[in-house]
């Protein structure tokens, strides 16, 4: 069936609240699950001594370009499959509670993976034409995650490969395109990263459980429910601080990256609202802390390796 605009929803109303509903359909509270591994990789780069401002903030840009573009093609595709509706809980739904017109919504998605491939034209001429191979395929699964006949949000894998693409591969890019190589240190600091993002896609698919599962998505967080998904999260959190001590101890990464422990209680807080909440409006906070965990760990972990750079 055509799911169809609220019969309030007239020719101009995307422009009644203006900026801020299309501020909310990049879903910014996910953002930086593009900002820190650009900002890792880059830091993990200074120990070559090499470091281009250009291709950081390239780098920087396409990444952002790319998640919001896969953002609004979730927003996109929900709408045109019906799953979101005028209460749909959270930024999802905008097109039907804003009347934001469809195409519109794609076209942007478009637009900005546009502006995307002629960055990556850029980075690929100042460090490797074999990038080019690999952004599109970061492209094609930020389209298929929503896209396509058998999107991966439908699946268990959503988690897995969001981490992947977003976490671990746009740290070694990052450190790539700055270094011209990737070593054991870049592959091992990328996979706590590669874990917190992954808990991101889980802590939104553990707080929409019951409508995915109406729907027929099989997420990990309809496979093993809600108590078990929240296990789940509570592991990554652990292996991801685990992994860092791990990383000192073996003299793979300076002792100052412990500041990441400066941001346990955002972890904490996440997995307590998950806990506590079973309405899904209310697990919005534990949303956002999960989302927080990825932003201050990463970040604390870039700066230690900034103070271990300078400072060894």
């Amino acid at each position: 069936m055509q799911p169809q605009l609220p019969s309030s929803s007239k020719p101009g109303v995307e422009s009644n609240r203006g900026f801020q509903i299309w501020w909310q359909m990049t879903r910014p509270h996910t953002l930086t699950a593009s900002f820190v591994p650009v900002l890792l990789g880059s830091a993990l780069a200074l120990r070559y001594e090499k470091f281009s401002f250009g291709l950081f903030f390239a780098m920087l840009i396409a990444s952002l370009l790319i998640q919001i573009a896969t953002n609004l093609f979730n927003e996109y595709y929900d709408f045109k499959r019906g799953l979101d509706t005028e209460h749909s809980v959270g930024i999802g739904g905008t097109i039907v509670r804003d009347g934001v017109k469809p195409k519109t919504v794609l076209n942007l998605a478009l637009c900005m993976y546009g502006i995307s491939l002629l960055l990556g034209i850029y980075i690929c001429a100042s460090s490797s034409w074999w990038l080019a191979v690999v952004g599109l395929i970061c492209m094609a699964a930020g389209y298929l995650y929503t896209g396509g006949p058998l999107p991966i949000s439908y699946t268990p894998f959503g988690e897995l490969l969001s981490g992947f693409f977003m976490g671990f591969l746009i740290i070694l890019i990052s450190f790539f395109i700055q270094t011209g190589t990737v070593d054991r240190t870049s592959v091992l600091v990328s996979i706590p990263i590669m874990l917190l993002v992954g808990g991101i896609n889980l802590s939104n698919n553990i707080r929409d459980l019951d409508g995915d599962k109406e729907n027929g998505r099989k997420t990990l967080a309809v496979l093993f429910g809600k108590t078990k998904a929240v296990y789940i999260l509570a592991s990554l959190f652990i292996i991801s601080y685990l992994w860092v001590l791990a990383l000192i101890i073996s003299g793979v990464a300076p002792i100052w990256i412990a500041l990441v422990i400066l941001s346990t209680p955002k972890p904490i807080q996440a997995i307590k609202g998950f806990i506590h909440n079973n309405v899904p409006i209310k697990m919005a906070p534990a949303m956002k802390a999960t989302a927080q965990t990825n932003t201050f760990f990463g970040f604390l972990l870039a700066v230690g390796l900034f103070i271990g750079h300078f400072f060894s």
